[in-house]
């Protein structure tokens, strides 16, 4: 099946990929990486905010969201289903945030392991590393 990946605003995506999107955030980040926190917090629905959606014809793969901050772009939530992993396919997920972020600097919270996998998109880190859920983040930021 072809592989596919689009940035849409809330309302591009229907009720089953929202649904599909919700789900597998909750999968990796509250299950996969123990750290229960407030996954739905109002972003999605920003007018602003795109959702990037990696998908199959049937499943979803992967996702990430891009936040309009006005001064700067946040992407966050970067996240891959576990049998998509190990397949170069977040790299498909950034290069399709990365190209809804024109003009302003980009910034994101990088989990400590995956700071020179985002060094490779032109970010740098910034400020000294912090605990998010218990799970050691750095800011980085793309000029």
């Amino acid at each position: 099946m072809p592989i596919t990946c689009i940035a849409v605003p809330f309302d591009g995506l229907d009720a089953h990929a929202q649904y599909a999107v919700w789900q597998l955030r909750q999968q990796v980040f509250v299950v996969e990486q123990q750290c229960p926190y407030p996954d739905l917090d109002g972003y999605d629905l920003d007018p602003g905010t795109q959702h990037v959606v990696l998908s199959d014809e049937s499943t979803l793969l992967g996702y990430a969201r891009v936040l309009d901050l006005v001064d700067a772009w946040r992407i966050g939530r970067v996240v891959l289903d576990q049998p998509a992993r190990g397949r170069g396919l977040a790299d498909v997920v950034m290069n399709t945030a990365l190209s809804v972020c024109p003009g302003r600097p980009v910034v994101l919270d990088a989990q400590a392991p995956l700071v020179g996998w985002y060094a490779t998109f032109g970010f740098v880190p910034e400020g000294e590393e912090f605990l998010e859920d218990g799970i050691p983040h750095q800011r980085m930021v793309r000029p």
